[in-house]
């Protein structure tokens, strides 16, 4: 989703490579790089003009160190890299800062009243957000507000049953007297917060704007949030402003960033409208929606993924007690198909594979151009698995070729695809061993083992060989250097001397 905006940091910092200050004509030449990225993924111009500026103003004639001290640790850095660093926090700056809470009253009721232009996806994000309030403990009740829109209230009531989420509608009353009596009827039902899902319009007009002030004054909602679809570019600013000068809205809810969308809806609305953007939808599930982390954003835009991220996304979806005495008995040597097969459907419960793997570190810049993930990969490895026996699954080592022969036809796959899977399920384990128990010697030899296996592919997923993978200490993933040169230049004295002495010991056979 965010291609455009990573290509154009990317290029950026590659023209910056080699340079040891960062004065104003390369500075603007790498400026106009990130300038026309910026434009094509629909970042608002005036928004793009100030980033742009701030940037300057901060990298113009700085003279980088080719060494920092970070944390007791000795770092290389680049003009790239801090030029880079420097873009980070400006997105930063320009998303934020989080303010993902709402307002909810601990009684009565508290309301949030959901608006927007229609098909924006504001009734399926209404049933979200019910959702992700219940989590947190909360009674939610949605109301359907919207009476215009043919089956928009049947949706409605068919998401609130899926979620086990009570619906009040009313036939023929307004959408304002709806949204009023739904507040006592959320009393009775013991609710305590109402969400009203209004009606929209094609586009901005005086009708929709007068319903939506008089809901305003009978119910004084505790929370506005207007649902934008990221997907209309550089219009979605101006949809905010109109909503905003007439509601004065508490919070933004982007919609539809995990397809198309550029992300200039979430990099520019913030920053011209003062409203913060509060919650993000990255899916058509019900359980995709996540709270707004500016900082992450701005981390994926320039490749550098969201760890942060993908571990809130695992929890969603695990077990922690149950994780850890999986993760030990496996770091034992105990680790089975069952757990691979495990390890799969966890993975398919967080989401769209792409998204999962777009969040790990130099995703974007490890991965060719236009790669697509294919989440059926996951499908055919649950369906390899399923075809074995509970015994195979527990003990691999007995699939012999007639076995897989078996497993191949029940699982409607070739031979060499089961074979693929058994290899790369022992090199899991194999990892896992070393791990867990194996000795340093032992660890560093199956690593370089790896190294060699996976080839250059691991050198570009680390940059070339150059960068580290980042880390919460070390976010830009930029190279360690030796902590102490007077212990380096002993190690070295001392691997020569034994060099030589080796050297000597051949000749002497040789005699």
């Amino acid at each position: 989703m965010l291609e455009i905006l990573t290509r154009g940091f990317r290029d950026a910092k590659q023209y910056l490579q080699g340079m040891r200050t960062l004065g104003e004509e390369n500075v603007s030449e790498a400026l106009k790089i990130v300038r026309v990225s910026l434009l094509e993924a629909d970042v608002e111009f005036n928004v793009t003009r100030s980033f742009l500026d701030h940037v300057k103003e901060q990298a113009l004639g700085e003279i980088v160190q080719t060494r920092i001290k970070h944390k007791d640790k000795k770092l290389k850095v680049s003009p790239g890299d801090h030029f880079i660093r420097l873009c980070h926090d400006e997105l930063t700056r320009l998303m934020g800062p989080a303010e993902t809470g709402l307002n909810l009253k601990t009684s009565p009721v508290s309301t949030i009243m959901m608006v927007g232009l229609q098909g924006s996806g504001k009734t399926t994000t209404a049933a979200k957000l019910a959702r992700h309030l219940m989590k947190s403990g909360k009674r939610p009740i949605l109301v359907a507000a919207d009476v215009y829109r043919p089956a928009a209230v049947d949706q409605l009531i068919k998401l609130g049953a899926s979620l086990n989420i009570p619906v009040y509608s009313e036939a023929g009353a307004t959408p304002p007297e709806i949204c009023e009596k739904s507040i006592s009827h959320a009393t009775a039902l013991g609710c305590n917060v109402a969400i009203f899902d209004t009606a929209g319009r094609l586009t901005v007009d005086n009708s929709l704007m007068e319903e939506l002030s008089r809901i305003q004054e009978l119910t004084s909602p505790d929370n506005i949030l207007l649902v934008c679809d990221a997907m209309i570019g550089q219009e979605s600013v101006n949809v905010a402003r109109a909503f905003n000068e007439r509601i004065n809205l508490s919070g933004f809810i982007l919609t539809k960033l995990d397809g198309d969308a550029r992300g200039g809806a979430a990099i520019s609305i913030k920053e011209a409208t003062g409203v913060p953007v509060k919650y993000v939808g990255m899916g058509e599930g019900l359980d995709r929606l996540e709270e707004f982390r500016p900082e992450g954003l701005a981390s994926r835009i320039l490749g550098f993924g969201d760890v942060v991220g993908l571990v809130k996304d695992f929890e969603e979806v695990v077990d922690e007690k149950k994780a850890e005495e999986d993760a030990m008995r496996m770091l034992q040597g105990n680790f089975s198909l069952n757990d691979f097969l495990n390890q799969v459907k966890t993975i398919k419960k967080m989401g769209p594979l792409q998204d999962v793997l777009e969040k790990l570190p130099f995703f974007q810049s490890g991965m060719p151009q236009q790669t697509n993930i294919n989440d059926y990969e996951l499908v055919r490895i649950e369906s390899i698995i399923n075809s074995m026996t509970e015994k195979e699954r527990k003990s691999p080592d007995l699939i012999d070729d007639s076995r897989i022969r078996r497993i191949a036809r029940g699982s409607g796959r070739k031979e060499v695809e089961v074979k693929e899977l058994l290899l790369k399920f022992q090199d899991m384990r194999d990892l896992m061993s070393v791990m867990g128990g194996g000795k340093i010697r032992g660890r560093l030899k199956h690593l370089k083992g790896l190294k060699k296996m996976l080839g250059d592919g691991l050198s570009r997923l680390t940059g070339g060989g150059q960068n580290a993978m980042p880390t919460p200490e070390n976010p830009f993933g930029l190279p360690e250097v030796t902590k102490n040169k007077a212990s380096s230049k002993k190690s070295l004295d001392k691997q020569r001397k034994k060099n030589k002495e080796a050297r000597k010991a051949r000749k002497k056979g040789k005699k």
